[in-house]
């Protein structure tokens, strides 16, 4: 993935704004639990529809759920537990920035993404 060069802010901001739709879908990027970071070996991942989450930032922290959709445009991701009230009494769900969440789970119904994730993990230990 092609990353701003630039240590310009301005510009750094200019790159995410004008992302390519391939682009941003890997901006939108979670942090692993301790447990999915130490089997996986990574750090954070790209955020898909069916993974759990835990809410860690904003009015609706602790809250966890399932990933119902993902706008990548809006770059939001969108929980099944933070809902907002409307003033007709209507509800809807909130966009929530990928930076403000916990994977917990991981959706592994997709071969691709269980392949990928396969080949990333971290090897055994050797025993001297």
């Amino acid at each position: 993935m092609a990353r701003p060069k630039s240590a310009k802010a301005r510009k750094q901001r200019k790159y995410v704004r004008f992302a390519p739709l391939h682009i941003r879908r890997k901006l939108i990027a979670a942090h692993l639990s301790d447990e999915l970071r130490k089997q996986y070996g990574a750090r954070a991942l790209p955020i898909r529809k069916g993974d759990e989450v835990t809410v860690m930032r904003g009015k609706f922290r602790k809250k966890s759920g399932k990933v119902t959709r993902i706008n990548t445009g809006k770059y939001r991701v969108y929980v099944e537990g933070a809902v907002i009230k409307r003033t007709d009494g209507t509800e809807r769900q909130a966009g929530l920035h990928a930076s403000n969440l916990l994977v917990t789970k991981l959706a592994l119904d997709d071969k691709r993404r269980a392949a990928s994730l396969e080949k990333h993990k971290p090897a055994a230990k050797k025993v001297k």
